[in-house]
């Protein structure tokens, strides 16, 4: 039994189980315990996304690969239980992402973010965005706020819809592209990383607060995937490097302490102009007067710091470059070579300590880290699931 080209994998809203897509089939897996629940095989094309809801049975598909099943710029709503497409939304130019909720579709497409009635597929906002070629936007999943991310106007810059408030607000949370963006399940906090991939911060959407920095590495590095847990205690970070970084995040982040504004209308929170070059960090005085977390501490647990930090009372704070005090992850798990070349998704399961990965070379991971010591975290589970479906296609 052969090996399917994987075009696409992700997990549901509180990763207890992914989707793949490949050039012949969309399948379901389970996380804990490893199962698959869904094979669909198609004899005439590839699946390039697949975007769960949950464990519901309706889902969002996107044609990719050499022969596109659909389109790929339609998004097809399939219900599993009638093993076919229940409808679809069209567009003049590629799709490149999907995002669901229980009542929102989202659709990214290269300049346009388009969200959409879940029930009646009506159009009930459009935003304009810089060139997204990498589909970036998040939607908050729980029912008690709508709250979704996505590129603003300019490079480096997030834009946040408060749905509920009827509020936008804009963050200018990177000098370089944003890479990557995930909102914690609630929408309250928003990470995102940039092109450069040395930091990660962590920002409140009600106000546009920056709330935690952290420095997944000294070199640049391709940001594959964030994770927030489902308390927003963690963060996990995933890189072209190999390495899942897993940082604790200060108690105010997972606990909504923080103080918001409740200002009106859009607000722009903006790098140090003058005291940053690109993607350079806060200086320690500009923290410590923005509220910036120098320590993430979730109960107790802090993330390390450099071994250069010695010096930062010897010096003052003000004239210390911030990678010297930089946070660096809590915990770490390295992948296999194989996997380490490949794009990779995380998600934290819903017991403490426990983070998931898959990759698009189609192995699963659950690792395990202590949650009081931190460090490297150990391979309790490992799965291939790669193999060609041994079923009888769909046409």
């Amino acid at each position: 039994m052969g090996e399917e080209q994987i075009l696409h994998v992700g997990f549901n809203q509180d990763s207890e189980c992914f989707a793949c897509g490949t050039a012949g089939s969309f399948r379901v897996f389970n996380c804990s315990p490893f199962q698959e629940t869904i094979c669909r095989p198609f004899s005439n094309g590839g699946i390039g996304i697949v975007e769960l809801l949950f464990k519901c049975n309706v889902l969002a598909l996107v044609g990719g690969g050499p022969t596109p099943k659909f389109p790929s710029s339609k998004v097809m709503m399939w219900d599993d239980h009638q093993a076919k497409c229940v409808g679809e939304l069209s567009f003049r130019s590629p799709v490149r992402s999907v995002r669901l909720r229980r009542d929102r579709v989202v659709v990214a497409l290269e300049h346009k973010v388009l969200v959409y009635n879940f029930a009646d597929f009506k159009l009930l906002h459009q935003i304009e965005t810089l060139g997204n070629p990498k589909g970036l936007v998040a939607i908050s999943s729980s029912a008690e706020s709508t709250v979704l991310a996505c590129l603003g106007l300019h490079t480096g810059q997030a834009r946040i819809e408060l749905y509920d408030r009827r509020q936008t607000k804009f963050i200018n949370a990177h000098n370089n592209g944003l890479c990557c963006l995930a909102l914690s399940l609630e929408g309250k906090r928003l990470a995102t990383a940039s092109e450069k991939g040395t930091l990660v911060r962590v920002w409140n959407t009600a106000d546009g607060q920056l709330l935690q920095e952290l420095r997944r590495g000294a070199d640049q590095a391709t940001i594959y995937s964030l994770a927030l847990s489902r308390g927003s205690e963690w963060l996990a970070v995933s890189s072209h490097k190999g390495t899942v970084h897993i940082f604790s995040l200060a108690q105010s982040i997972h606990t909504g302490a923080t103080a918001s504004n409740g200002s009106s209308g859009a607000v722009t929170v903006s790098e140090e102009a003058g005291s940053r070059g690109p993607d350079s960090s806060l200086s320690a005085g500009a923290a410590s007067s923005s509220g910036v977390s120098e320590g993430g501490i979730a109960g107790g647990r802090s993330n390390p710091t450099s071994i250069f930090s010695m010096v930062k009372g010897l010096v003052p704070s003000a004239a210390l470059p911030k990678y010297f005090t930089s946070e660096w992850s809590f915990a770490q798990f390295r992948l296999q070579s194989e996997d380490s070349a490949v794009q990779s998704v995380v998600g934290f399961a819903a017991e403490p300590g426990v983070l998931y990965v898959v990759t698009a070379a189609g192995s699963f991971y659950k690792a395990c880290f202590d949650i009081h010591k931190g460090g490297q975290a150990s391979q309790e589970d490992f799965f291939k699931f790669a193999s060609q479906p041994d079923m009888s296609p769909f046409m």
